[in-house]
């Protein structure tokens, strides 16, 4: 096929060999199938800022460290090269989770180069060597989803001890290969520590997987994995193997209305008391 005018650096630098068909095109990035030498590896492209649908978030952002002043102060005001600055680090930041990622042991594809704002990494394939289908496209039986909805949980546990939140997962964002299923698309990919909506992120992650499994096993619908994992990373307590029950019990203490009426009570005097006191100094 023709070759893809931000691939052909990757060409000229023997990065890239051959460009061999489209995978697929998303909401950030288009993918293709690619040949470096002997292998098969996919060329993730991303697409910029005006012409992608899926937009930077500061819920997403919040808590990236931008090392270089000058960039960071152009990316707070805006400028030119204050949005290219935004988006090389909106770019770097799934490439640094897919390594992070890959090292804890998470089932990502594995990273290779970035390079021109093009990532390369691994094809991932089915048992027959074909590109790997997305969960969506697959129907499941209860068995199955239960196991693979175990292995997804297993996932985010493994993430979120390595420091991150995926931030849009879902069963489009999740690849199945001959051992089970693989973890894609981390551009959004949250530092738990750093980023107030953490829990938010996480909670949606999992509850969004508990929706799709559910289709087929529906006892998944009543856990609540989401607070059980949150609550041990937050108690510093969360390992990689920590048993999991998908219970959490949360203890709401009832509102104590007249303690809250005396502090309202007492507000309301302090700021009369104010107002007279301002009062009787301009006479």
């Amino acid at each position: 096929m023709k070759i893809p005018k931000r691939i052909e650096p990757l060409i000229h630098d023997g990065l890239v060999d051959e460009v061999i068909r489209q995978l697929m095109s998303g909401k950030e990035a288009t993918v293709y199938v690619v040949r470096c030498g002997e292998e098969i590896r996919c060329a993730k492209v991303y697409k910029e800022a005006n012409k992608r649908s899926f937009r930077q978030s500061v819920d997403y952002t919040e808590g990236r460290k931008v090392k270089n002043s000058r960039r960071a102060r152009a990316m707070g005001k805006g400028t030119s090269y204050g949005r290219k600055a935004q988006e090389e680090v909106w770019q770097n930041a799934e490439v640094d989770a897919l390594y992070r990622l890959a090292a804890a042991g998470v089932r990502v594809p594995k990273p290779y180069n970035f390079h021109e704002g093009v990532l390369l990494m691994e094809l991932v394939t089915d048992s027959a060597g074909n590109a790997a289908p997305r969960l969506n496209d697959l129907v499941l039986t209860p068995e199955l989803a239960r196991a693979y909805h175990r292995t997804l949980i297993t996932q985010v546990v493994r993430m979120l001890c390595a420091g991150i939140v995926h931030g849009d997962l879902s069963e489009y964002n999740v690849l199945v290969d001959s051992e089970g299923p693989v973890i894609i698309d981390l551009p959004q990919a949250i530092d738990a520590a750093a980023n107030n909506h953490a829990c938010k992120m996480l909670l949606r992650d999992v509850e969004n997987l508990a929706n799709y499994f559910g289709q087929f096993a529906p006892e998944l619908l009543a856990t609540d994995y989401g607070m059980e994992i949150w609550s041990l990373y937050q108690n510093s307590e969360l390992t990689p193997e920590s048993p999991l029950t998908g219970r959490f019990e949360r203890t709401e203490k009832p509102v104590d209305l007249n303690s809250v009426m005396r502090e309202i009570n007492d507000t309301l005097k302090e700021e009369a008391a104010r107002k007279l006191f301002l009062s009787l100094r301009q006479v």
